[in-house]
């Protein structure tokens, strides 16, 4: 009877066994906390922090995992790499703040290119946070001016690279939560090659005039949520991207993206591209408002740099006071073709987009409705407009492009509402204009 009352009672605790040996590592190691004034912090935005950060990350990182605490402060620092299983928490009051000393930051390969390490990175890990309701500031003033100074200085293959502020490499199961990410010297939060990414009410934040601090790029990166985030930057507000310009390739698309509940402020607005030699699919957008954003929804390559695009849904949009409402060009930086373009041969490299919908999209006080684009020997295919209503100066400009949809109304206070431009095989009669 002993015997058959305890097996009666292993097997009810087996699956509590189970649940516990499936929870992730740092789930595991919750209770772990390793404070950085243990190893030296003084938080007092003089004395540099780095090593004394970098020493409670790896304590935690020994343990098995846990979360790394700052305490309200300013903690400044060099850059700093997270470890598995690894929470970066900053309480409400605190500033981690990036030197201005450029010397900080070391010469690195970052995206097949040369580059420079970034204020907060980490390589090949998994179960990664960072938390809570204090600021990571790049302190990228010094940054811009040098990029004002130098044409092209930090684009990707540039002789004068700027650090990223925040980049996870290679990772899975990352959080960003809660926290403000301002004023990074280039590009301020980038998955590349990470799955399972959630950026949710965070801030993302730098002056209008900062160059290249587009606020969040998912970069060949896959199941990715963007949720509640303010972006007011000084680029894209996203930008999603699968390739370099000229890549010889190999590249991952990026996929399965969702971004709801957004505003976008300053910036070049929600965009594909325009570096998307691996391609990108199933791209959600839903509940987005855009106010004085230079773009709204913003698709975008070139013949150097493009590649299949498509399955991408934007919905339940709002625009005030955007340049562009709506661009889909795969001529970028330019949106128009030249007059007498003529079909070039089709590469690894030629951009194909195709099944695009755009439902319950709202604009007013736009200089442009904007413009669908595509090559001659790449047309797009397959774009849906529902319940499409524009109201700009300038009207909507379609070529190579294969439009439909019901419910469209563009309000053009100069010039055609439309204009059809050659070869485009516009279905007019359903556009209700």
């Amino acid at each position: 009877m002993h015997t058959r009352q305890s097996l009666i009672r292993f097997f009810l605790w087996l699956p509590l066994l189970a649940a516990f040996a499936a929870l992730p590592a740092n789930a595991l190691n919750s209770s772990a906390s390793c404070d950085p004034r243990a190893h030296g912090a003084k938080g007092d935005g003089v004395s540099k922090d780095t090593a004394a950060i970098q020493a409670a990350i790896d304590a935690c990182a020994k343990q098995g995992g846990g979360t790394v605490q700052l305490t309200p402060g300013t903690y400044l620092s060099a850059p700093i790499v997270l470890k598995s299983n690894i929470t970066l928490q900053l309480d409400k009051g605190v500033t981690l703040l990036g030197s201005a000393d450029h010397a900080d930051y070391p010469a690195k390969t970052e995206f097949r290119e040369p580059g420079l390490q970034s204020l907060v990175s980490a390589t090949d890990a998994a179960n990664v946070a960072i938390t809570g309701e204090g600021v990571i500031d790049g302190a990228g003033e010094t940054w811009w001016e040098m990029a004002r100074s130098i044409k092209n200085a930090g684009v990707m293959g540039s002789d004068h690279p700027r650090p990223r502020l925040v980049v996870f490499d290679h990772c899975k199961h990352v959080r960003i939560e809660g926290v403000t990410i301002q004023n990074s010297p280039m590009w301020q939060v980038v998955p590349y090659y990470s799955d399972d990414v959630i950026i949710r009410n965070v801030k993302v934040l730098a002056p209008a005039r900062s160059p290249n601090t587009d606020a969040i790029d998912p970069f060949s990166s896959s199941n990715v949520k963007i949720d509640h985030v303010i972006a007011d930057v000084g680029d894209d507000n996203i930008a999603i991207k699968s390739g370099a310009i000229g890549s010889p390739g190999p590249d991952a698309p990026s996929r399965d993206i969702t971004i709801t509940d957004c505003t976008f402020l300053h910036g070049h607005g929600l965009s594909i591209g325009s570096e998307i030699a691996g391609g990108a699919q199933n791209i959600l957008g839903e509940r987005i408002h855009f106010e004085g954003t230079d773009n709204g929804i913003r698709v975008k390559a070139n013949r150097d740099r493009g590649n299949d695009v498509g399955h991408l849904t934007f919905s339940d949009i709002d625009m005030k006071d955007v340049k562009n409402a709506l661009i889909i060009s795969e001529y970028y930086p330019k949106i128009l073709p030249p007059d007498a373009e003529a079909p070039q041969p089709v590469t690894r490299l030629t951009p194909h987009f195709h099944d695009i919908t755009l439902q319950n999209v709202t604009a007013t006080g736009s200089a442009s409705a904007g413009a669908i684009v595509g090559l001659p020997e790449a047309p797009i295919t397959n774009v849906i407009l529902h319940n499409v209503k524009i109201g700009a100066q300038h009207g909507l400009t379609i070529s190579y492009a294969g439009v439909s949809g019901e419910g469209v109304t563009i309000e053009a206070a100069e010039g055609q509402a439309i204009t059809d431009r050659k070869s485009t095989r516009l279905n007019s009669s359903h556009l209700g204009i």
